[in-house]
């Protein structure tokens, strides 16, 4: 992955960011195996393609959300370019082709298939989307999710040591430098476990799940002892249809400890907290026909969920990937008066049935790339945005401005932002501590100095 990573909420561009990924490491180690490639140094595709690739992404994104993008050249061939040039004429048809498939474009297809023949893009290029097209549904989106039902799990629920420490990352999985140096981070913390609130970037694939996932936590947090890892369900696990997420769940740990399903409960071995763990993946699988998607629960999970908040005398605290609200994202479009709810209802609604007889002590999400630790809102005490653990995210882009024609918009605890370095927002995590009752949670942050504290609370 490159320094510059950059993502987008759209299945479509994502597997096409994840197929130019694979077609750059293939690239690679073609020139590599040659003769002629080690006579002199070459820069890889490795570090420049996937760069080409955000740049027609995000052209393509603009687009789609009603943006100003350059239209592409399309009049040159490959063999009238530099190296460079050549990659940006092989990415561009890569996605022109990637967009046929989606589409069912017959005729498309077989046109950029004579296309691809009369030109010299390397053969990686074809073989690797073609593999792509088992990722595609019969109706040119994602293929159909192998979603585990309640009745599948029944009460099942996995126990954790008694005053665990419990390391809480969202949106980490892009396999990146700032990754890494979060994960070192965590370990240092030495945590019993360690759960991802989602988001294995660009769109799931079962091999950036291995090189994204289990690599870097084999090589980082598992030196000495096979700690146990969890993952939530978010929308780019999803965007390939799921098919590695749901292997790498059946990975992570052995038995009893193993991840039954995209949903989950960690229960103390003290009968005094529980950590339930929810689905909001796999309702947001098209997210540029609206501002923001208002995902939900499937009702046989909802009703699992309740089942185990009912049944247990402890306290509870949820995890998902998106959000209950949020102040600088939108949720849904907006309505005729122009005004925007910053609460997804149909989480709430969940959320409301889950609390009827019994609350929680806290929320923790991801899915925005910043760290919020909001005052009580919407009924919920503590509200808490985790999803800082690894994209960078430009000063530019003041994601701490709330968005503008929110019927009510949520508040952030003083003085708990996240601080900045060479431009883009820190990283960071969440650490939870139990101590019989009470819960202690810490907010850090990474920047080049050091791991530092932001904010901590203890609650029971």
């Amino acid at each position: 992955m490159p320094d510059s990573f950059r993502t987008f909420r759209d299945p479509l561009l994502s597997l096409y960011q994840s197929a130019v990924t694979e077609v750059a490491k293939k690239i690679d180690q073609g020139a590599k195996a040659s003769v002629a490639s080690r006579a002199g140094a070459r820069r890889s595709m490795t570090s420049t393609l996937p760069d080409i690739a955000a740049g027609i992404a995000e052209r393509e994104y603009n687009r789609s959300t009603g943006g100003v993008a350059p239209v592409p050249r399309g009049d040159l061939t490959a063999r009238e370019l530099s190296k460079s040039g050549m990659a940006q004429v092989c990415a561009e048809w890569g996605f022109r082709y990637l967009k046929a498939m989606a589409s069912r474009d017959d005729q498309a297809i077989a046109q950029l298939k004579d296309e691809f023949t009369a030109g010299t893009c390397d053969p990686a290029w074809f073989t690797t989307l073609e593999a792509y097209r088992s990722y595609l549904g019969e109706d040119g989106k994602r293929k159909a999710v192998p979603y585990v039902r309640a009745a599948t799990v029944g009460p099942k629920t996995i126990e954790i040591k008694s005053n665990a420490r419990v390391a809480l990352m969202g949106d980490w999985g892009t396999g990146a430098p700032p990754a890494i140096g979060v994960l070192k981070y965590v370990a240092g913390d030495h945590p019993d476990l360690v759960v991802h609130l989602g988001d294995i970037y660009y769109s799931g694939t079962p091999a950036e799940c291995r090189s994204n996932f289990i690599d870097p936590i084999s090589a980082v947090l598992r030196t000495s002892a096979n700690m146990p890892v969890y993952s939530l369900s978010g929308n780019h696990d999803m965007y390939c249809g799921g098919g590695g997420f749901y292997e790498l769940i059946k990975q992570l740990n052995a038995a009893p400890l193993t991840q039954p399903a995209s949903f989950f409960c960690l229960r103390s071995a003290d009968e005094k907290w529980q950590l339930l763990a929810m689905d909001t993946g796999l309702h947001d699988d098209n997210p540029v026909t609206v501002a923001g998607a208002v995902t939900y629960l499937e009702e046989d999970e909802l009703a699992w969920h309740c089942d185990r908040i009912n049944e247990f005398s402890g306290r509870t605290i949820l995890l998902s990937h998106h959000q209950l609200f949020s102040a600088f994202s939108p949720i849904g479009p907006a309505d005729v008066q122009g005004k925007r709810s910053a609460v997804n209802p149909r989480l709430l609604k969940a959320f409301q049935q889950m609390t009827q007889t019994k609350g929680v002590a806290a929320w923790f999400w991801g899915h925005e790339h910043i760290l919020s630790i909001y005052n009580p809102f919407a009924g919920l005490e503590r509200g808490r945005c985790l999803g800082h653990g690894a994209v960078p995210v430009s000063v530019i882009d003041k994601v701490y401005e709330p968005l503008a024609n929110l019927d009510e918009t949520p508040s952030l605890l003083d003085q708990s932002e996240l601080g900045t370095t060479g431009g883009v927002y820190n990283h960071g995590y969440a650490l939870l501590t139990f101590n019989g009752g009470s819960c202690r949670a810490e907010y850090y942050q990474a920047a080049n100095n050091g791991r530092t504290l932001i904010f901590d609370e203890s609650f029971s």
